[in-house]
């Protein structure tokens, strides 16, 4: 069942089976239930033909294997009373002169569907037609649509609905059923299927194995789950089916929206069950946000209501959900790629706008920190990109009160090595004479006296690009602005932010890569140091060694939690407390409750605060899966009440 998190726990089951042995399949089919049930499982799918086995061949004309089939059937059937657990099994059904291969839906008892196959194979090892008849036949056009022809079969409980249009729904969500090869048609049913409704889509499947199939048909499962936005149970014959010419493997599969959540071990010779949880609320999103994604109202299909037997307790947690602690950074194997696009998006958009306004140079803040020294890497790749001399990009020191040495040395170490020109301009004066002027108190370190440095960086950085005929390359990023840890009028303001659309995680990913790819072994070491710097705006003192007193994460938390609070408000609008719980899973070996449910607060209480910073943020790309740009992904009044 779905728990109040949204999710709902499915399973995809391979049971060791005997070609014709129906008891003997029935047995194995009744034991995975069990496990199942034992697991907290909602929804259990197994192979197609999984009663009978589906190399049958012309066994499927005898009698005495329907009938033996029928019984079984009945058997199972029985056996899920009482039992809190949707059952999905495949076996074929005589009705009238036809004989479909069938997916039969029960529970509790009860069979609530049977759904036929519409795309049956005909080449190679499989001549389905010979023994089955499609699905289609079920339907007939009439006036206003496509209608059942045979909307009822006759079974040993009494008349049940029949046909490629039944659509079920649960209290908390619809799934529907399609068959092996009608995946691998073009026009697959789970497509009409998902646009009517169906939040999950069963496959009950019987492909064989070939070389490279199994990447083929993987790659298939996870672009049909994310085109209809579904979550996509796939389960096919093991090799107690192989016989003859043909071998099968036992391939499972549980995608999400284009992810590929679970895979199951294949060619194994005993019973295999995968179970994976299925976010409803995910999918949900995303099915809002898409605006094609229209409900279409020609299409006939019967919604047929599944009322499961509760469990005493519904379970509480996703046990099999796995949620990585870092959902801005690349899966493993996917480094390059993913690293290189982000460069590439950075470098196009800062060309086109380099390009668009004539500007001589490029002024860059460089402050030996993560932000400035991403900011200036990009101008750098930029420059070569377009065949300019890195001259044109000037990068500026301007040192205050708070800056340490090894900051220090690191931006002067960073410029010297790029080649690009170096200006310095220190600060202090500036701000201390400003301070005077509003009569604040040096010795009060408060925001007045964070805020004032802040502006005049930008001042001098603004004032510097019209006298050198430039444009002031912003360097704050995507989490920054989402806590809106920046100074309004400040670092917050630029004429281009090239790094806006990057969460700091990613950020600090980049350096670290650029350091370990990109440059020489001295431009490296530099690198590396700055990835290993503390984060922190240095606009406090430093302390008596010289060293960073002020460090941004002791003030509002960890950027790594804040991040993962980021993409999962943004990307999917989840609750407070969603994000609480899948946080404490994804960072269960490094903070504990209190300590997430303490940096959350601070991140709701920040991001429903700061939206006025936001609403006049400068240009600068998106890059991942969310932006905060207000001409984009988000907009929002600066007033709302914190959520």
């Amino acid at each position: 069942m779905v728990n109040n998190l949204g999710f709902v726990r499915v399973a995809a089951a391979v049971p060791t089976m005997r070609v014709a042995d129906c008891k003997y399949n029935a047995e194995q089919i009744k034991l995975q239930i069990q496990d199942a049930i034992d697991e907290g499982v909602e929804v259990i799918c197994f192979p197609e033909l999984s009663i009978t086995g589906y190399t049958c061949a012309d066994l499927f004309f005898t009698q005495q294997l329907q009938q033996s089939c029928m019984r079984e059937l009945e058997s199972l059937c029985d056996f899920t009373r009482g039992k809190a657990i949707i059952v999905l099994v495949g076996a074929p059904l005589q009705v009238d002169n036809d004989l479909f291969n069938c997916a039969f839906v029960m529970t509790d008892g009860e069979v609530i569907g049977v759904v036929p196959k519409v795309n049956l194979p005909n080449t190679g090892e499989f001549y389905e037609k010979r023994w089955f008849t499609s699905g289609r036949a079920t339907r007939e056009y009439a006036p206003g649509g496509v209608v059942p022809r045979i909307p009822l079969v006759e079974l040993w409980s009494g008349e049940v609905p029949f046909g490629t249009d039944l659509l079920f729904c649960t209290r908390h969500y619809a799934f529907g059923l399609e068959i092996c090869e009608d995946l691998w048609s073009p026009l697959p049913p789970s497509t009409q299927l998902a646009i009517q409704g169906a939040e999950l889509v069963f496959n009950l499947s019987s492909s064989n194995c070939l070389v490279g199939k199994n990447d083929f048909r993987r790659q298939m499962i996870k672009q049909q789950s994310a085109r209809v936005h579904c979550g996509y149970i796939y389960t096919s014959s093991g090799v107690g089916e192989s016989t003859t010419d043909v071998v099968f493997s036992g391939s499972t599969y549980i995608a999400e929206n284009g992810e590929m959540l679970q895979e199951g071990e294949r060619f194994l010779r005993s019973n295999s069950l995968v179970i994976q949880e299925i976010d409803i609320e995910r999918l949900r999103t995303d099915r809002q946000r898409n605006t094609n994604f229209t409900k279409d109202k020609t299409g006939h299909y019967r919604h047929i209501n599944v009322a499961p037997i509760e469990r005493e307790e519904e379970f509480t947690a996703p046990t099999h959900r796995v949620f990585s602690p870092s959902p801005f950074l690349p899966k493993k194997g996917e480094e390059d790629q993913y690293c290189m696009d982000i460069f590439s998006i950075q470098t196009s958009a800062l060309a086109r706008r380099w390009e668009h306004t004539h500007s001589e140079t490029l002024e860059v803040g460089i402050s030996g920190g993560l932000d400035s020294t991403l900011a200036l890497l990009v101008c750098v790749l930029t420059a070569d990109m377009l065949g300019y001399e890195r001259t044109r990009i000037v990068g500026v020191t301007m040192p205050g009160f708070g800056t340490s040495d090894r900051t220090y040395h690191n931006a002067i170490r960073l410029m010297k090595l790029l080649g690009v020109t170096h200006r310095e301009i220190s600060i202090r004066e500036m701000t201390t004479q400003h301070l005077q002027d509003i009569a604040h108190d040096m010795d009060k370190h408060d925001i007045t006296y964070e805020n004032a440095q802040a502006r005049i960086r930008t001042l001098i950085l603004m004032n510097l690009a019209n006298e050198l005929n430039g444009m002031v390359v912003g360097t704050g990023d995507l989490s920054e602005l989402a806590l809106g840890w920046c100074t309004y009028n400040g670092d917050q303001m630029s004429m281009y932010g090239v790094n806006a659309g990057i969460p700091k995680t990613l950020v600090r990913y980049l350096v670290k890569y650029a350091a370990e790819n990109l440059f020489g072994e001295e431009l490296r070491q530099v690198l590396l140091d700055v990835v290993d710097t503390p984060v922190s705006p240095e606009l406090l003192p430093t302390d008596e060694q010289g060293e960073i007193a002020q460090k941004t994460e002791d003030k509002v938390g960890p950027y790594e939690l804040h991040d993962f609070f980021i993409y999962y408000f943004l990307r999917f609008g989840f609750t407070r407390e969603k994000i609480k719980y899948m946080a404490v899973q994804a960072f269960e070996d490094q903070y504990d409750e209190e300590t997430i449910d303490k940096w959350l607060s601070v991140f709701m209480r920040r991001f429903c605060t700061q939206q006025f910073k936001r609403t006049c943020m400068p240009d600068g790309p998106k890059v991942v899966s969310v932006s905060l740009s207000p001409r984009g992904d988000w907009r929002m009044p600066s007033d709302a009440c914190c959520i």
